[in-house]
């Protein structure tokens, strides 16, 4: 054979692989597309207390005094839905809880739009608080936030909520006749999280509440509240909070936990005043769908 049809014959050789690898390629099975992420997620809880900015939330003891135990277990969950890539969402949760007479249960109605401003992630939206059985303590309130994660530095939050109703959860006594407006208090929120182990991800917050001179002028000072705990991750869903959380300014929120025995002439005895604000260690159980 000489050089020139060895030369043709691996040319035609190549030219024949390349044309079969080719049909192979448009033959084979294409790889299964990815599913698509649900646009419906939900997750439900159980919790050794319930603290909203660092308050409890189930107060209402025997014969109306307020409880003192650290362990006030709640039943928890919601759902939210994300419309598409649009950044537009809407959502519920629900609470059990026990401050207001004639109530049960908190419902979270909230709706908002997520989007980038650079290497920020923005959040705004509109969440109002429902308390069927007694809406004195329905509240409703804008919020605007905004999140920065870094793989390095973990994931900071800063969230600001402004109150839009005439009342803050009941505290100016609006829905009683008082007068007086909640409207314009306002909470802003700081977080921070971030992975220090493989399954254990470290979280803490820091917030403010600021009173509307109206509920101030009632003696209710505008409070820190805190939170520090970590979440372990058990895979499929599953996770464990475990943290301290509680705020500031207690005597300013007292309540009364046992009136004491009164005793003519004497004055009363034996009176315990108790703050929803006291710190507490506190678990959670919680199942993402």
């Amino acid at each position: 054979m000489t050089h020139r049809s060895a030369a043709q014959a691996l040319i035609v050789l190549a030219a024949a692989m390349t044309m079969s690898g080719a049909a192979l390629a448009q033959t084979a099975p294409a790889e299964p597309a990815p599913a698509p992420a649900s646009p419906l997620t939900g997750n439900i809880s159980l919790t050794t207390n319930y603290k909203f900015r660092g308050q409890d939330q189930d107060m209402i003891g025997r014969n109306d005094y307020a409880k003192t135990r650290g362990f006030k277990p709640a039943i928890q969950g919601g759902f939210d839905y994300a419309f598409g890539d649009s950044g537009f969402y809407v959502g519920n949760w629900n609470s059990s809880v026990n401050w207001l007479q004639g109530n049960s249960i908190e419902t979270d109605l909230y709706g908002g739009y997520k989007f980038k401003a650079g290497p920020v992630d923005m959040d705004v939206g509109a969440l109002t608080y429902i308390y069927p059985g007694n809406s004195a303590g329905n509240t409703t309130e804008l919020y605007v936030g905004a999140t920065y994660a870094n793989e390095a530095f973990g994931s900071f939050t800063a969230k600001y909520s402004h109150t839009v109703s005439k009342d803050y959860f009941g505290y100016a006594g609006n829905k009683a006749g008082s007068g007086l407006k909640g409207r314009n208090t306002g909470y802003l929120n700081l977080a921070y999280s971030k992975e220090i182990v493989p399954k254990v991800t470290l979280k803490a917050a820091v917030g403010f509440t600021n009173m509307s001179s109206d509920i101030r002028s009632l003696g209710y000072k505008s409070y820190v509240d805190y939170n520090l705990g970590a979440t372990y991750d058990f895979g499929g869903g599953l996770s464990l909070t475990g943290s301290v959380q509680g705020a500031n300014k207690k005597t300013n929120y007292q309540v009364v936990a046992n009136p004491g025995i009164e005793i003519p002439d004497f004055g009363t005895f034996g009176t315990t005043m108790y703050s929803p604000n006291k710190a507490r260690f506190i678990l959670t159980l919680t199942k993402t769908l």
